[in-house]
């Protein structure tokens, strides 16, 4: 039986575009450009070294987002991945980490899965939750923040690099994983594989599709609220000391004002 996983995707905004929040404080994402979120490229590398390694494996790579999200899900397409599933509604605007995963939790029973794996956090949210949630929803174990990770029978095993100790862990199939940016280089994709991208299939879901009502997401199901945002204030220049033989007491003076010593 073949060996079914999903990899859950993001289409972040770019860090290094001018990112600011729209009327609703939600993130503006008109005006600044979007990609496939960097940590979720080593969970779709992650997921490719395991298909190769299966005797038989098919990779669905999913994403709750807008229309143009569908970039993010084309990139994984053209670095290996077999199928895509795009959930798309304008009912999802301002879903907080708990609706969505809500939503991939539907989508990813509705494909049909055997292990599920994740970026350890996206980089726009950065909060590293989802993993967690999404295998609370399923009801099925999680082995989260892997450097290593790989599937043996119906068991997934994994290492977790911590501070002061390593873990090896393993959990039974149906199962989530997620994996940290240490997990190995994601593969730039060929252009073979951008153009082979191009005729594999993106399957298109909304809330109905899904089951899911929409008081359920969007900014009215939401269970965390933002009040209120305040732009960075712009860089001044810094304070520059001369040292014309008293530059280390300047320098001490200056730290000790500001209790960093």
């Amino acid at each position: 039986m073949s060996l079914r996983i999903v990899v859950c995707v993001k289409y972040v905004p770019d860090a290094t575009g001018d990112r600011h929040f729209a009327e609703d404080l939600t993130v503006d994402r008109d005006d600044v450009d979007g990609l496939l979120s960097e940590l979720d490229e080593y969970a779709v590398e992650q997921a490719l070294q395991i298909a190769d390694e299966a005797d038989d494996a098919e990779i669905t790579v999913l994403t709750v987002g807008p229309e143009d999200a569908r970039d993010a899900l084309r990139k994984a397409l053209s670095m290996g991945a077999d199928k895509a599933v795009h959930v798309e509604d304008d009912d999802l605007h301002g879903t907080d980490a708990l609706g969505t995963s809500l939503v991939l939790a539907k989508a990813v029973e509705k494909t049909g899965y055997d292990l599920v794996v994740c970026g350890m956090a996206s980089t726009d949210g950065t909060m590293g939750v989802l993993p967690a949630m999404l295998a609370e929803r399923l009801g099925v174990p999680q082995v989260s923040l892997l450097s290593e990770v790989s599937v043996e029978g119906g068991t997934v095993k994994g290492r977790r690099d911590g501070d002061s100790a390593t873990e090896l862990l393993e959990a039974a199939l149906p199962a989530v994983v997620s994996v940290t940016d240490q997990s190995g280089e994601a593969r730039y994709p060929s252009f073979k594989g951008i153009m082979a991208a191009k005729k594999k299939p993106v399957t298109s879901w909304d809330l109905e599709d899904l089951e899911i009502e929409s008081d359920e997401v969007g900014l009215e199901g939401a269970w965390t609220v933002v009040d209120g945002a305040t732009e960075r204030p712009a860089r001044t220049a810094g304070t520059i000391v001369k040292d014309e033989g008293e530059g280390g007491k300047q320098l001490a003076a200056f730290l000790a004002e500001r209790k960093f010593i």
